[in-house]
């Protein structure tokens, strides 16, 4: 159940799941100097999925194509990593059109599109099994800065986060340890750099007493035990979230997720992906169900995690039906996001407390906590942050279905989802499949999947037998690729044969 290999596994991570011996990690590679982090060694990183540059002009483009923007979208200036600073304002209100042309500006051909991987995990102290302390966290963070040439992020005196090239690590609300991978070409680049990750953190943490667990759900310890971290968007949503749901406090400290983002073309791309992402999601959700235990027993649930956001709060998650409608484009997901209630403001490195208030009110100047004053994108990019779905649309689209688990699932997440959805013929038949599924289906398979998983009743079968068709069509797409990435997929094509997801597993052996 211990998610991080040992050292000495760095020399045997090029064997596993068809990593090219191009683009493999080598032993020698993991033991050279800090300053280097060898994933980033991997040539041909072209125009990025996410951006971490401090100040990022954005380009709005409509149609998404290479025409010039407005003298007014040049003066507006976006940081790419939440939360955003000001850096500059437009003088300019900001306007509809600007929201919208905000999420147009994420388009890109095809030679562009990449993949952006991020996974959490829980971390505990192998002697007592009991969660790690922020102070803890704080130790390792400061210890990976010093060996690998991390740089630090800070919100005041506490270290909450570290950045090198397109990569980031980040504390979820309970300490969970999140790496937000680069934007990068190939899953054998994606698995190469979920080994590096791992192997760096066991290099610390092996002289700490500290391991790490890769699950969906914390399985032993209840809400009162887990150190709350000293983020300042978290206590907001901590005050918030009972208001709106009664498990977002759960949501907040006891789960992890794995997650894929990924690019489209145009407008009508991104619907195309969105839907067939949507109408998938819980085909996702069951193949990497992974946590059906609450505090020390079995909880009812395959996918616990997944259960919880059923009612952490409504009016930020979901499977949006509106998505399949005739009229969706970039224009109505912004009037989505728009009624979504946001959080905070952020200011002079500071949180503003806006939570329940609406964005439309702050583009109006008339937020109650900033009276008079109005958003900027960073604003605006910040709250799509805080917004939650099944499928979440940034400049880029991601895949949120998935539990948390062992390092080979976090490599074939992002393997099934490219290989539907970044090529054309398996997109196509993905939406040809799912055309006449209904509003209430797709629901249906969203409240049944967290419980019975791939056993879950779906028209005259079984969802088992839509996700074998569903896996046929990944790896189909993966082979049109030529990058010969299909290997990804041994992780899921076991459970798919079986039905039997890792939740099943689990279970199997607690109670044997």
């Amino acid at each position: 159940m211990i998610l991080l290999p040992s050292p000495n596994f760095a020399s045997k991570a090029c064997t596993v799941a068809q990593m090219g011996a191009s683009n493999c990690i080598q032993s020698e590679m993991l033991h050279c100097r800090s300053g280097h982090n060898p994933v980033m060694s991997v040539p041909n990183l072209k125009k990025p999925l996410l951006s971490n540059s401090r100040a990022e002009v954005v380009k709005l483009s409509r149609k998404c194509s290479a025409t010039e923007a407005s003298n007014r979208a040049k003066s507006l200036i976006v940081a790419a990593s939440p939360p955003t600073e000001d850096v500059l304002v437009s003088t300019d209100p900001l306007t509809k059109k600007d929201l919208v042309d905000y999420l147009a500006s994420g388009c890109k051909p095809k030679e562009n599109w990449r993949i952006g991987t991020e996974h959490e995990k829980f971390g505990f102290q192998t002697d007592s099994l009991r969660p790690i302390r922020y102070d803890q966290i704080a130790e390792l963070l400061n210890g990976i800065a010093e060996r690998f040439d991390w740089e630090r992020i800070m919100e005041g005196d506490n270290i909450i986060g570290l950045k090198q090239g397109k990569q980031s690590i980040s504390l979820e609300p309970g300490g969970q340890f999140e790496l937000s991978g680069a934007p990068l070409e190939t899953l054998h680049q994606t698995c190469a750099e979920v080994n590096s990750h791992l192997y760096q953190v066991k290099a610390v943490t092996e002289e700490m007493g500290i391991g790490f667990l890769g699950i969906g759900f914390q399985p032993k310890w209840g809400l009162k035990d887990i150190p709350i971290m000293p983020k300042g968007r978290y206590e907001i949503m901590r005050n918030y979230m009972p208001k709106v749901g009664t498990l977002g406090l759960d949501m907040m400290f006891r789960t992890c997720t794995v997650q894929v983002n990924l690019d489209f073309s145009s407008e009508a791309d991104m619907i195309r992906k969105f839907r067939a992402g949507l109408a998938l999601q819980p085909i996702a959700t069951a193949l990497f169900a992974n946590s059906p235990f609450t505090e020390g027993k079995p909880n009812g649930y395959l996918s616990m995690r997944s259960q919880i956001w059923t009612d952490t709060d409504n009016n930020r998650a979901g499977m949006l039906p509106f998505v399949f409608d005739d009229s969706f484009g970039f224009a109505e997901y912004v009037n989505y996001a728009l009624d979504v209630p946001m959080y905070f403001v952020y200011r002079q490195k500071k949180y503003i407390d806006c939570a329940g208030m609406s964005f439309r009110d702050f583009m109006a100047g008339k937020l109650p906590c900033l009276p008079g004053e109005l958003p900027n994108l960073n604003d605006w990019e910040n709250h799509l942050t805080t917004i939650f779905p099944e499928v979440r649309l940034k400049r880029y689209l991601e895949m949120r279905g998935a539990d948390g688990g062992p390092w080979r699932r976090l490599c074939a997440l992002p393997a099934l989802w490219v290989g539907l959805l970044y090529d054309e013929i398996s997109l196509q038949n993905v939406l040809d499949m799912t055309a006449d599924w209904t509003a209430e289906e797709r629901q249906m398979l969203r409240n049944k999947v967290p419980k019975s998983g791939l056993k879950t009743a779906f028209r005259d079968g079984l969802l088992k037998h839509v996700a074998q068709d569903v896996l046929k069509l990944a790896k189909e797409g993966l082979e049109r690729r030529g990058f010969k990435e299909v290997g990804f997929l041994n992780e899921v094509t076991e459970v798919v044969r079986t039905g039997v997801t890792p939740a099943e597993r689990l279970l199997d052996l607690y109670h044997e």
